[in-house]
């Protein structure tokens, strides 16, 4: 009787080894069936109305509109009580803020974004560039953010691997042919520098549908590196866009999902536009927060006092700024480039590119609102 007990467990067991085998062999097969998009750019095009002005046929736009009276936003010190210091506005459990440290720590990055190894030149297409255009850069800067979904790399990653083109646009010709080779290369790099488990390098291969060898991306990751010095950490839009939202809803009663999100998207805009290279990331962040308030609740003002301290902004600082992005989303400017829109249409995204915004943007909300 022992003898045959111990023959039933074993059949047992093997019929266990023999479904895990199975099971084993099923998603073996379901990772050499990938469904990932593969997009080979190939020639690109210099596409008439990727960062288009507005219609001339209209005329010089109205960016705003006559003066109006309009509702304050109503400062923290009227509305809840808190410290006069950054720790009272930051929780002391946000790794991300630091709490006591965050005004020391955001003081350094304002001082670092400014940094001239740091900072694309705002008219490198102009000095540098004679295959590449804007238009061009639009196109990668719009697949990239797919390929970022593709493999849910990070914010962080997508911005960094922006900062990254640029700043090797700004030194290094490029011809239209390797500009895809670029934007792999250099997300490779930021995926290495921000993930903890970043793509491979075959991964980036296949997504440009095998247009490049393995070896032309390590190549061209070489080439990145040490154009750039090896100075990869610097600060993005996305880096300041994180502290002024926060500080923003100390102010502004309106839902913390939807408002982050729409900063979020405000963002990834901006990425897609060449003009706003011009533009410091405290800057562009500081304007995109000033017009995520305003298309959230258009009839307050979009700035108050806290937000002019901790960003160090005035309203009338903003005005370019937040008009370009403005453009953009309303699709004045860019309205072919389809990825970052089509992105936050989404329910996880709480649809905030389906969100309606007024056509201009009041003048009294660029003046000094005390």
């Amino acid at each position: 009787m022992a003898e045959q007990g111990k023959c039933v467990r074993i059949t047992r067991l093997a019929k266990k080894r023999s479904a895990a085998e199975v099971a084993v062999a099923a998603a073996m097969a379901d990772d050499q069936l990938p469904n990932k998009k593969r997009v080979a750019l190939g020639e690109l095009r210099n596409l008439s109305n990727a960062i288009a002005p507005p219609d001339p046929s209209v005329g010089k736009p109205r960016r705003v509109t006559k003066t109006k009276k309009v509702k304050k936003a109503v400062p923290i010190e009227t509305t809840t009580k808190i410290a006069q210091n950054e720790a009272d506005t930051t929780p002391l459990d946000d790794p991300q803020m630091c709490g006591p440290y965050v005004s020391d720590i955001y003081a350094y990055l304002q001082k670092m974004e400014v940094e001239k190894k740091r900072r694309p030149s705002p008219d490198y297409l102009e000095k540098v560039q004679k295959d590449v255009s804007a238009n061009m850069r639009g196109v990668l800067v719009d697949w990239l953010v797919e390929v970022a979904e593709e493999y849910k790399l990070g914010s962080d990653t997508l911005f960094l691997s922006i900062s990254y083109i640029d700043r090797f646009l700004s030194m290094n010709p490029m011809t239209r042919q390797r500009l895809q080779l670029l934007g792999v290369s250099s997300m490779l790099i930021a995926s290495k520098y921000e993930e903890i488990s970043p793509p491979h390098v075959e991964d980036f291969c296949y997504i440009t549908d095998n247009t490049y060898t393995k070896e032309e991306v390590v190549k061209m990751e070489a080439d990145i590196l040490k154009s750039l010095k090896f100075e990869m950490g610097n600060p993005t839009i996305r880096t300041f866009l994180r502290r002024f939202t926060d500080v923003a809803q100390e102010s502004y009663k309106t839902s913390k999902m939807q408002s982050q999100f729409l900063g979020y998207y405000l963002a990834e805009l901006s990425l897609l536009d060449y003009s706003c290279l011009k533009f410091l990331p405290s800057l562009v962040a500081a304007s995109i927060v000033f017009l995520a308030n305003f298309i959230l609740c258009p009839d307050i003002h979009p700035w108050c006092s806290t937000l002019q301290k901790y960003s160090a902004y005035k309203p009338v600082d903003l005005r370019e700024c937040a008009l370009l992005i403005h453009d953009l989303y309303l699709s004045r400017r860019g309205g072919t480039l389809h990825a970052v829109r089509e992105k936050y249409k989404h329910h996880k995204f709480k649809c905030v590119a389906t969100l309606s915004s007024p056509p201009e943007i009041p003048v009294s909300y660029f003046e000094d609102f005390n």
